[in-house]
């Protein structure tokens, strides 16, 4: 939202800077996310000065130009060479000066520098309005008062508009700052609690009156729920023109581009107020205005000139003959402002706020109207504002009032009462704050205390304040005007310590995110909301199980995903399509699903590789990732998390091309593989791309997550090598499966590290080197101990495995 500080001071006055206001602001509630410079002309007309032609002679070489010298108020004349027609000595003409930047019709800058044209010396130049961005003319350069003083600034001359723009991030429940006024009432509050004391000047419209009643135009409202408040007047005789600069500059300065006098009024009073208004031709008002809902289907063509099929719930205004606006968002092309127009119809409504937003999002518009009226407008200055345009009106484009002011009104709109606790106060703020300054910043905030006791006070709230009605919203508004800063605060810190369960789901999803973070993973987050689409995609998901959105912002997001799947292709796509080729990635997310059940959701951990396993480097070529390379990666995950009694089955879901299904006799927790091609054409990838999708509700009931740890032993390991020659036959499995048979306490460790088959072996044998690892923990093993150990297992290898020393 943006704030013109020129017209904040219309509402308040205040010798603030505007670093000083933004700091405030912020304070507020209401962050200032920048501070912009407006000029009515660009530059401001820095460099311009008035200049007095005192010569003006035929260039001896150009029949086109002249050579002029012009007192610009220096110590001496300038010689500047002209190209305009109607130049001439005696003129009083504005002078770009040496060094002054100018701007072409495109906005770029460019610099007046001397130089020669033609042959002769030329120190400045003499400007036509388009020029210096006074206007559209360029048939001649522009001739100004002959009173001016040579050498007066043209700033001066010219009526230039300098301001500051405060862009503001409003907050959605902010519905009472939108505007200049509900701006300026907010600093009006937080000077107070600095000290200073300053009123909230409000427009004033006195000055209405009704000059004749010669076009009545009558109201109906078929539906006060949605249309509570709806007000209008008439205005004949106006004329329809360009607004005049000061109006002008108001709505340029926030970024609105002007239209004609009477559209720029409604803008003006919607920024300045709060207030949206609307202006219809009253020629083409056949009867009487009636709100009313539209009937389904109904065609109706907006000022953007699209046709647009109506909803059965959309609120209009219509005549006798048919709608004329979608009320509170958008008018029609057939009932609006031209410039034929001499007669219109001036409205100023308050309708329900939610059914503006379900129709803006309906037919996807947003604009200023239903921005405001969505989230809630103020009902009790319809018609302050409306009198207030009509004056405004009348101002800019003349004609006179020619109506009473309808004000159909028949459910008034209550202002809330609450009570606030000033124990509540105390207990949310942590901090004591004075009744007294409570009671003020109540009154800066427009709610009246009705009563006071030692317990707390009775207030009443605005009607306009739709976000605060309940007490925790009172203390926020009043912590919020205090000051977060001057809230104090303790060194001293307490903290409690839950005890929770191992396997609870973040402890364990950390778990499993660092090690697939180590394993050059990296995390990536979804939109829940996808397509419909999508589920076309596998016969495993059913359309009908979709969870949609009542009111979606699009038809890509409409939908809550039921495959996690999809969503994954998205990111890889995306990435694939910047070059990224190289990709792991994983998502922990839900899946949504309608059930004649009911509505469900389950979590699911998802992993996605494709390309190369390695990074592009000159010490390694790379590798294209494969199959079994991402089964290691779905396996390790098990096997951190204890879970050990798992069976391989077929995968059940057909986006895999080929896969594997890993968990426990009646669930599968792990369904992964290589993406069907039909899938992937479908998101623009042609490289393989490996998916795991992973049960993470099942996940958690599996685990084991069991600690289990020995002591360092205190005495020494001893090792012993022996050569082992055996029949080819003899697999390592059975010396080593003998060998932890003939002792299994003090034998730590068996590592088979060499095998050999040769010429020099003998035919049909084959040699083992096997390492043997020995230790007690509760002494040192002698050599004794030791070389009978060693001794039994040769005798055992030799016995039962037909084995020889080398």
């Amino acid at each position: 939202m943006k704030i013109s500080y020129n017209w904040l001071k219309q509402f308040i006055k205040t010798d603030w800077n505007s670093e000083e206001v933004s700091n405030l602001l912020t304070d507020l509630g209401l962050e200032v996310e920048g501070v912009d410079k407006y000029q009515s002309v660009k530059g401001g007309l820095a460099g311009i000065v008035v200049g007095h032609v005192l010569t003006c002679e035929q260039h001896p070489d150009a029949d086109r130009l002249k050579v002029t010298t012009v007192d610009i108020g220096a110590e001496a004349p300038v010689q500047i060479v002209c190209g305009a027609s109607n130049v001439a000595a005696g003129q009083k003409v504005p002078v770009a000066t040496i060094g002054t930047v100018l701007y072409d019709a495109d906005g770029n800058p460019f610099t007046i520098k001397k130089g020669k044209i033609r042959g002769q010396e030329s120190h400045g130049m003499i400007c036509a309005e388009d020029e210096l961005g006074l206007g559209n003319s360029h048939d001649g350069i522009m001739v100004l008062d002959e009173a001016l003083v040579p050498g007066t600034p043209a700033a001066k001359v010219f009526k230039i508009e300098d301001d500051e723009v405060f862009e503001i991030g409003l907050t959605p429940n902010r519905a009472d700052a939108m505007s200049h006024m509900g701006t300026a009432r907010d600093i009006r509050a937080g000077l107070m609690q600095k000290g200073i004391n300053t009123e909230l000047i409000t427009p004033s419209i006195s000055n209405f009156r009704v000059d004749m009643r010669t076009l009545k135009i009558d109201t109906v409202i078929e539906d006060i729920t949605l249309a509570p408040r709806y007000c209008g007047v008439t205005i004949s005789g106006i004329t329809i023109k360009p607004s005049p600069a000061w109006l002008q500059d108001r709505l340029k300065a926030i970024g609105l581009t002007p239209k004609n006098n009477v559209v720029d009024v409604t803008n003006y009073v919607l920024h300045d107020l709060g207030q949206p208004l609307h202006a219809f031709d009253a020629s083409k008002i056949n009867g009487k205005i009636i709100v009313k809902t539209a009937e389904a289907g109904t065609k109706f063509t907006t000022l953007d000139d699209v046709e647009r099929t109506l909803h059965e719930e959309d609120l209009m205004i219509c005549d006798e003959k048919g709608p004329l606006c979608i009320a509170g968002v958008f008018g029609g092309k057939n009932s609006g402002v031209s410039e034929h127009t001499k007669d219109i119809f001036l409205e100023s409504a308050y309708f329900n706020p939610v059914s503006i937003r379900k129709t803006a999002k309906r037919h996807q518009l947003s604009t200023d109207a239903s921005f405001r009226f969505e989230r809630g407008i103020d009902p009790t200055i319809t018609v302050y504002a409306l009198k207030r345009a009509a004056i405004l009106i009348q101002e800019v484009a003349g004609g006179i009032v020619t109506s009473d002011v309808s004000d159909v009104y028949q459910k008034k709109i209550e202002d809330f009462t609450v009570f606030v606790n000033f124990s509540n106060v105390k207990k949310i703020i942590g901090q004591e704050i004075p009744k007294d300054t409570i009671k003020q910043i109540l009154a800066s905030l427009d709610i009246k205390v009705n009563s006071v006791s030692e317990a707390g006070l009775g207030i009443t709230i605005p009607a306009y304040r739709v976000d605060v009605q309940r007490e925790i919203d009172v203390i926020e508004e009043i912590l919020r005007v205090y000051g977060y800063n001057n809230i104090g605060f303790s060194g001293k810190m307490n903290a409690t310590v839950s005890n929770s369960p191992k396997n609870e789901d973040y402890k364990v999803q950390n778990i499993v995110a660092s090690q697939l973070n180590s394993q050059g993973f990296h995390e990536m987050m979804a939109n829940s909301l996808t397509t419909a689409e999508y589920a076309k995609l596998s016969g495993n998901l059913k359309e009908e199980h979709n969870v949609t959105m009542l009111n979606p912002l699009s038809n890509d997001l409409a939908t809550l995903r039921q495959s996690l799947l999809f969503s994954g292709l998205e990111a890889v796509s995306y990435n694939i399509n910047r070059r990224n080729y190289d990709l792991k990635l994983f998502e922990f997310g839900k899946t949504y699903h309608k059930y004649l059940s009911g509505f469900e959701e389950h979590k699911h951990l998802t992993l996605f590789q494709t390309g190369s396993r390695n990074a592009e480097s000159w010490a390694k070529a790379q590798t294209p990732s494969n199959f079994f390379l991402f089964k290691g990666y779905v396996e390790a995950i098990f096997h951190r998390l204890g879970i050990t009694k798992t069976i391989n089955s077929p995968v059940t879901s057909d986006v895999f091309s080929e896969g594997i299904a890993i968990g426990t006799t009646h669930i599968p927790l792990v369904e992964f593989g290589v993406v069907k091609k039909s899938i992937l054409k479908h998101f623009g990838i042609k490289q393989e791309v490996f998916y795991a999708d992973f049960n993470w509700d099942e996940i958690l009931k599996a685990i084991a997550l069991k600690i289990k740890y020995t002591e360092i032993p205190k005495y020494p390991e001893v090792r012993r090598d022996l050569a082992l020659l055996v029949d080819q036959a003899v697999t390592y499995d059975s010396i080593y499966a003998l060998a932890k048979k003939t002792e299994k306490n003090l034998l730590k460790n068996i590592n088979l590290f060499d095998v050999y088959e040769g010429e020099k072996l003998p035919e049909g044998k084959k040699s083992y080197a096997i390492s043997f690892t020995i230790q007690d923990s509760t002494k040192t093993l002698t050599d004794v101990q030791i070389d009978k150990l060693m001794g039994k297992l040769q005798t055992n290898f030799e016995t039962e495995l037909g084995a020889t020393l080398r």
